[in-house]
């Protein structure tokens, strides 16, 4: 499958665009990370990738074509989303959250089937959370949470995740859980990902594209190693930045993303 943007605009009020000629395509058994400043528009253009908000001009493609043309249930069967994840009120089990990733298999007022928990088990499976089935959303961690929700987007068997800032707020070593997931779903299974994130050190590690957002609604588009560059990041977080590529046999993509302030003189 084949994910496309082509010329996407997008505006709030008519005198202020957030998104301006926006192009990307991507085989959806890879992974591209979105990079840019807050308020720089990154959510927003998950959301117009995924229909929640219409471009102004210009359209999100699957296959050549515009996903306004394609019924809800099969862009959804082929598409799954995991939104910035919050501390969870929901008492549900985990089981039972993820198999309501099953509902754009099923048909209307249709329950669960064996077929779909075992995809519930699969999709547990996959993320390294099974052992946590039977335990409530309002008790786990926020990092174990976070890999719920991304099996609940498995279990709908789609061929691409597109995730809102998956590692925000979590500590360390969720970070890397969730960074491994998404490498292991891509590499074993050929499920890719459209990520957007505040850090560039994982995105260097982690994508095969990039798309970083820089000021004056533009956008680049390419090869991670080719566009997440010092110049890059510089103009589009606004600080200098510094980047050193670290030789370690573990992490063998990682490299340090450093944000340097400018040298002031101050007067005493």
């Amino acid at each position: 499958m084949e994910l496309a943007v082509s010329h996407g605009f997008f505006s709030y009020a008519s005198n202020h665009p957030l998104l301006e000629d926006v192009n990307f395509s991507l085989n959806c058994s890879t992974i591209l990370s979105i990079l840019g400043r807050n308020g720089a528009g990154k959510t927003t253009l998950l959301k117009c990738l995924l229909g929640f908000e219409r471009w102004n001009s210009g359209a999100t493609l699957i296959d050549g074509a515009d996903i306004r043309s394609i019924a809800a249930r099969d862009f959804w069967s082929r598409i799954g989303y995991v939104a910035q994840a919050k501390n969870s009120m929901l008492s549900f089990t985990v089981r039972d959250m993820v198999v309501l990733g099953r509902s754009v298999r099923l048909g209307t007022f249709a329950r669960p089937g064996k077929k779909d928990w075992e995809k519930v088990n699969e999709a547990l499976e996959a993320v390294g959370i099974s052992h946590l089935a039977n335990a409530r959303c309002d008790e786990i961690s926020g990092g174990q949470y976070q890999l719920a929700l991304v099996a609940r987007a498995l279990a709908g068997e789609p061929q691409l995740l597109v995730l809102d800032e998956p590692e925000s707020n979590l500590d360390y070593k969720n970070q890397l859980q969730v960074l491994k997931v998404l490498h292991r779903l891509k590499t074993d299974l050929g499920i890719g990902a459209v990520i957007n994130t505040h850090f560039p050190s994982h995105a260097i590690e982690l994508s095969d594209h990039a798309l970083v957002m820089l000021p004056g609604c533009k956008t680049i588009f390419g090869p991670a190693k080719d566009v997440i560059t010092e110049e890059n990041l510089t103009q589009s977080f606004g600080i200098q930045v510094k980047m050193l590529h670290e030789n370690l046999k573990e992490r063998p993509n990682y490299a340090s993303v450093i944000a340097v302030p400018e040298n002031t003189n101050s007067s005493q």
